[in-house]
């Protein structure tokens, strides 16, 4: 058996895929007492390095985060959405791997990542970028940023157009999210991203511990040879972002010789015509979004059970009983799946999920 793919829930929800040299993992916990320790211990159970880590939560938690740590270094995205009004801890989720030696990539004094490889690829996965200065314009706060990933994917042999993901968090991004998307295209076309292939992606609106007016985390992949293949997937729902002048894709593909990795962007209730669907209608706009995540889903020959990853995005809490009862109709099977408090790329948007499957060939 050259791979498999294994899901557990009880206090933590856990998949992994388990590959002839080595496993991908996702851990995520919802609630509960020291969650960051039960997340940490289920790693450690699993000998597995985590890559990652998602908390959603009040910055006002992130001190005493460190200090159970004990390592401002640990890699750590800390997002308090717009919308969160409470601060409460909704969930964490990390990305780890056993069975390789992941190397550490730092700038700027901070842990920001890690490059490993398999027999396949090169991976950098980079966390928590920030701009050289906090005090520039939003929009030099983005060039900047964009400016480091570049420097720090050149210094670990990494071309820009290496990048297949991208998870990018505005402060107050309702304010400024058509000057940053701007920013990203132009920045785009001067370094043939269109050339080659528009990242897939999440945008959401969040806060930050340092108070940057952006933070970005990045995944980029190098193939060692033509086994594995990484394309761009369509939305049989939606037209490209493109065509509405927002430069994501809807998908991407990984397509290795043991298995297909299928990495879905933030999706919202969003038409074909690049419209907001649904307004002020929760259920109506999480029905509408996952039937837009099935199609991409089924499109590729997956279906729910096929889910690995996701993180949903809510803009009223309240709204996750909805997703729950949404879930349930659809039989969509429990996975590691995080919650989070945020806004959404617009005002009229309640909702957003972006999810990762995988099915081995």
């Amino acid at each position: 058996m050259t791979a498999q793919i294994s899901k557990t829930s009880c206090d933590t929800d856990t998949a992994t895929l388990r590959l002839a040299s080595h496993a991908e993992h996702c851990i995520t916990v919802q609630s509960g007492q020291n969650m960051n320790r039960l997340l940490r211990g289920t790693a450690e159970g699993l000998n597995a390095k985590i890559l990652s880590q998602f908390v959603f939560a009040g910055t006002q938690h992130y001190p005493e985060f460190i200090a159970e740590t004990g390592n401002a270094g640990w890699p750590v995205v800390w997002l308090q959405g717009d919308a969160c009004k409470d601060g409460g801890m909704y969930s964490m989720q990390a990305v780890a791997v056993s069975g390789l030696n992941p190397k550490p990539v730092r700038f700027a004094g901070r842990d920001i990542g890690f490059v490993y490889e398999d027999a396949h690829a090169r991976y950098c996965r980079l966390r928590g970028i920030l701009p050289s200065s906090i005090f520039d314009s939003r929009e030099e706060q983005t060039l900047s940023v964009y400016r480091n990933i570049q420097g720090i994917l050149d210094g670990e042999g990494f071309r820009f157009t290496d990048i297949i993901r991208t998870w990018i968090y505005l402060d107050h991004l309702l304010d400024w999210y058509g000057p940053f998307n701007t920013v990203r295209t132009d920045f785009f076309k001067a370094h043939g991203t269109f050339e080659q292939m528009v990242p897939a992606s999440t945008g959401i609106g969040a806060s930050n511990p340092f108070g940057a007016a952006i933070t970005m985390d990045v995944l980029a992949v190098q193939p060692k040879d033509r086994r594995l293949k990484i394309t761009e997937v369509l939305s049989p729902l939606q037209n490209p972002a493109l065509d509405y002048k927002s430069s994501f894709s809807r998908a991407v593909e990984m397509d290795y010789p043991t298995h297909r990795n299928l990495l879905i962007s933030g999706t919202a209730s969003i038409d074909p015509d690049g419209r907001t669907v649904h307004q002020n209608d929760p259920e109506k706009q999480i029905r509408l979004t996952m039937d837009v995540v099935k199609g991409i889903l089924e499109s590729r020959g997956m279906d729910w059970s096929d889910l690995f990853r996701g993180i949903a995005y809510f803009k009223d809490m309240q709204y996750l009983s909805v997703y729950r009862r949404v879930a349930e109709d659809l039989k969509i099977p429990r996975f590691p799946l995080a919650v989070s408090h945020a806004d959404v790329c617009r005002d009229d948007l309640l909702f957003e999920i972006e999810v990762d499957a995988v099915k081995l060939t």
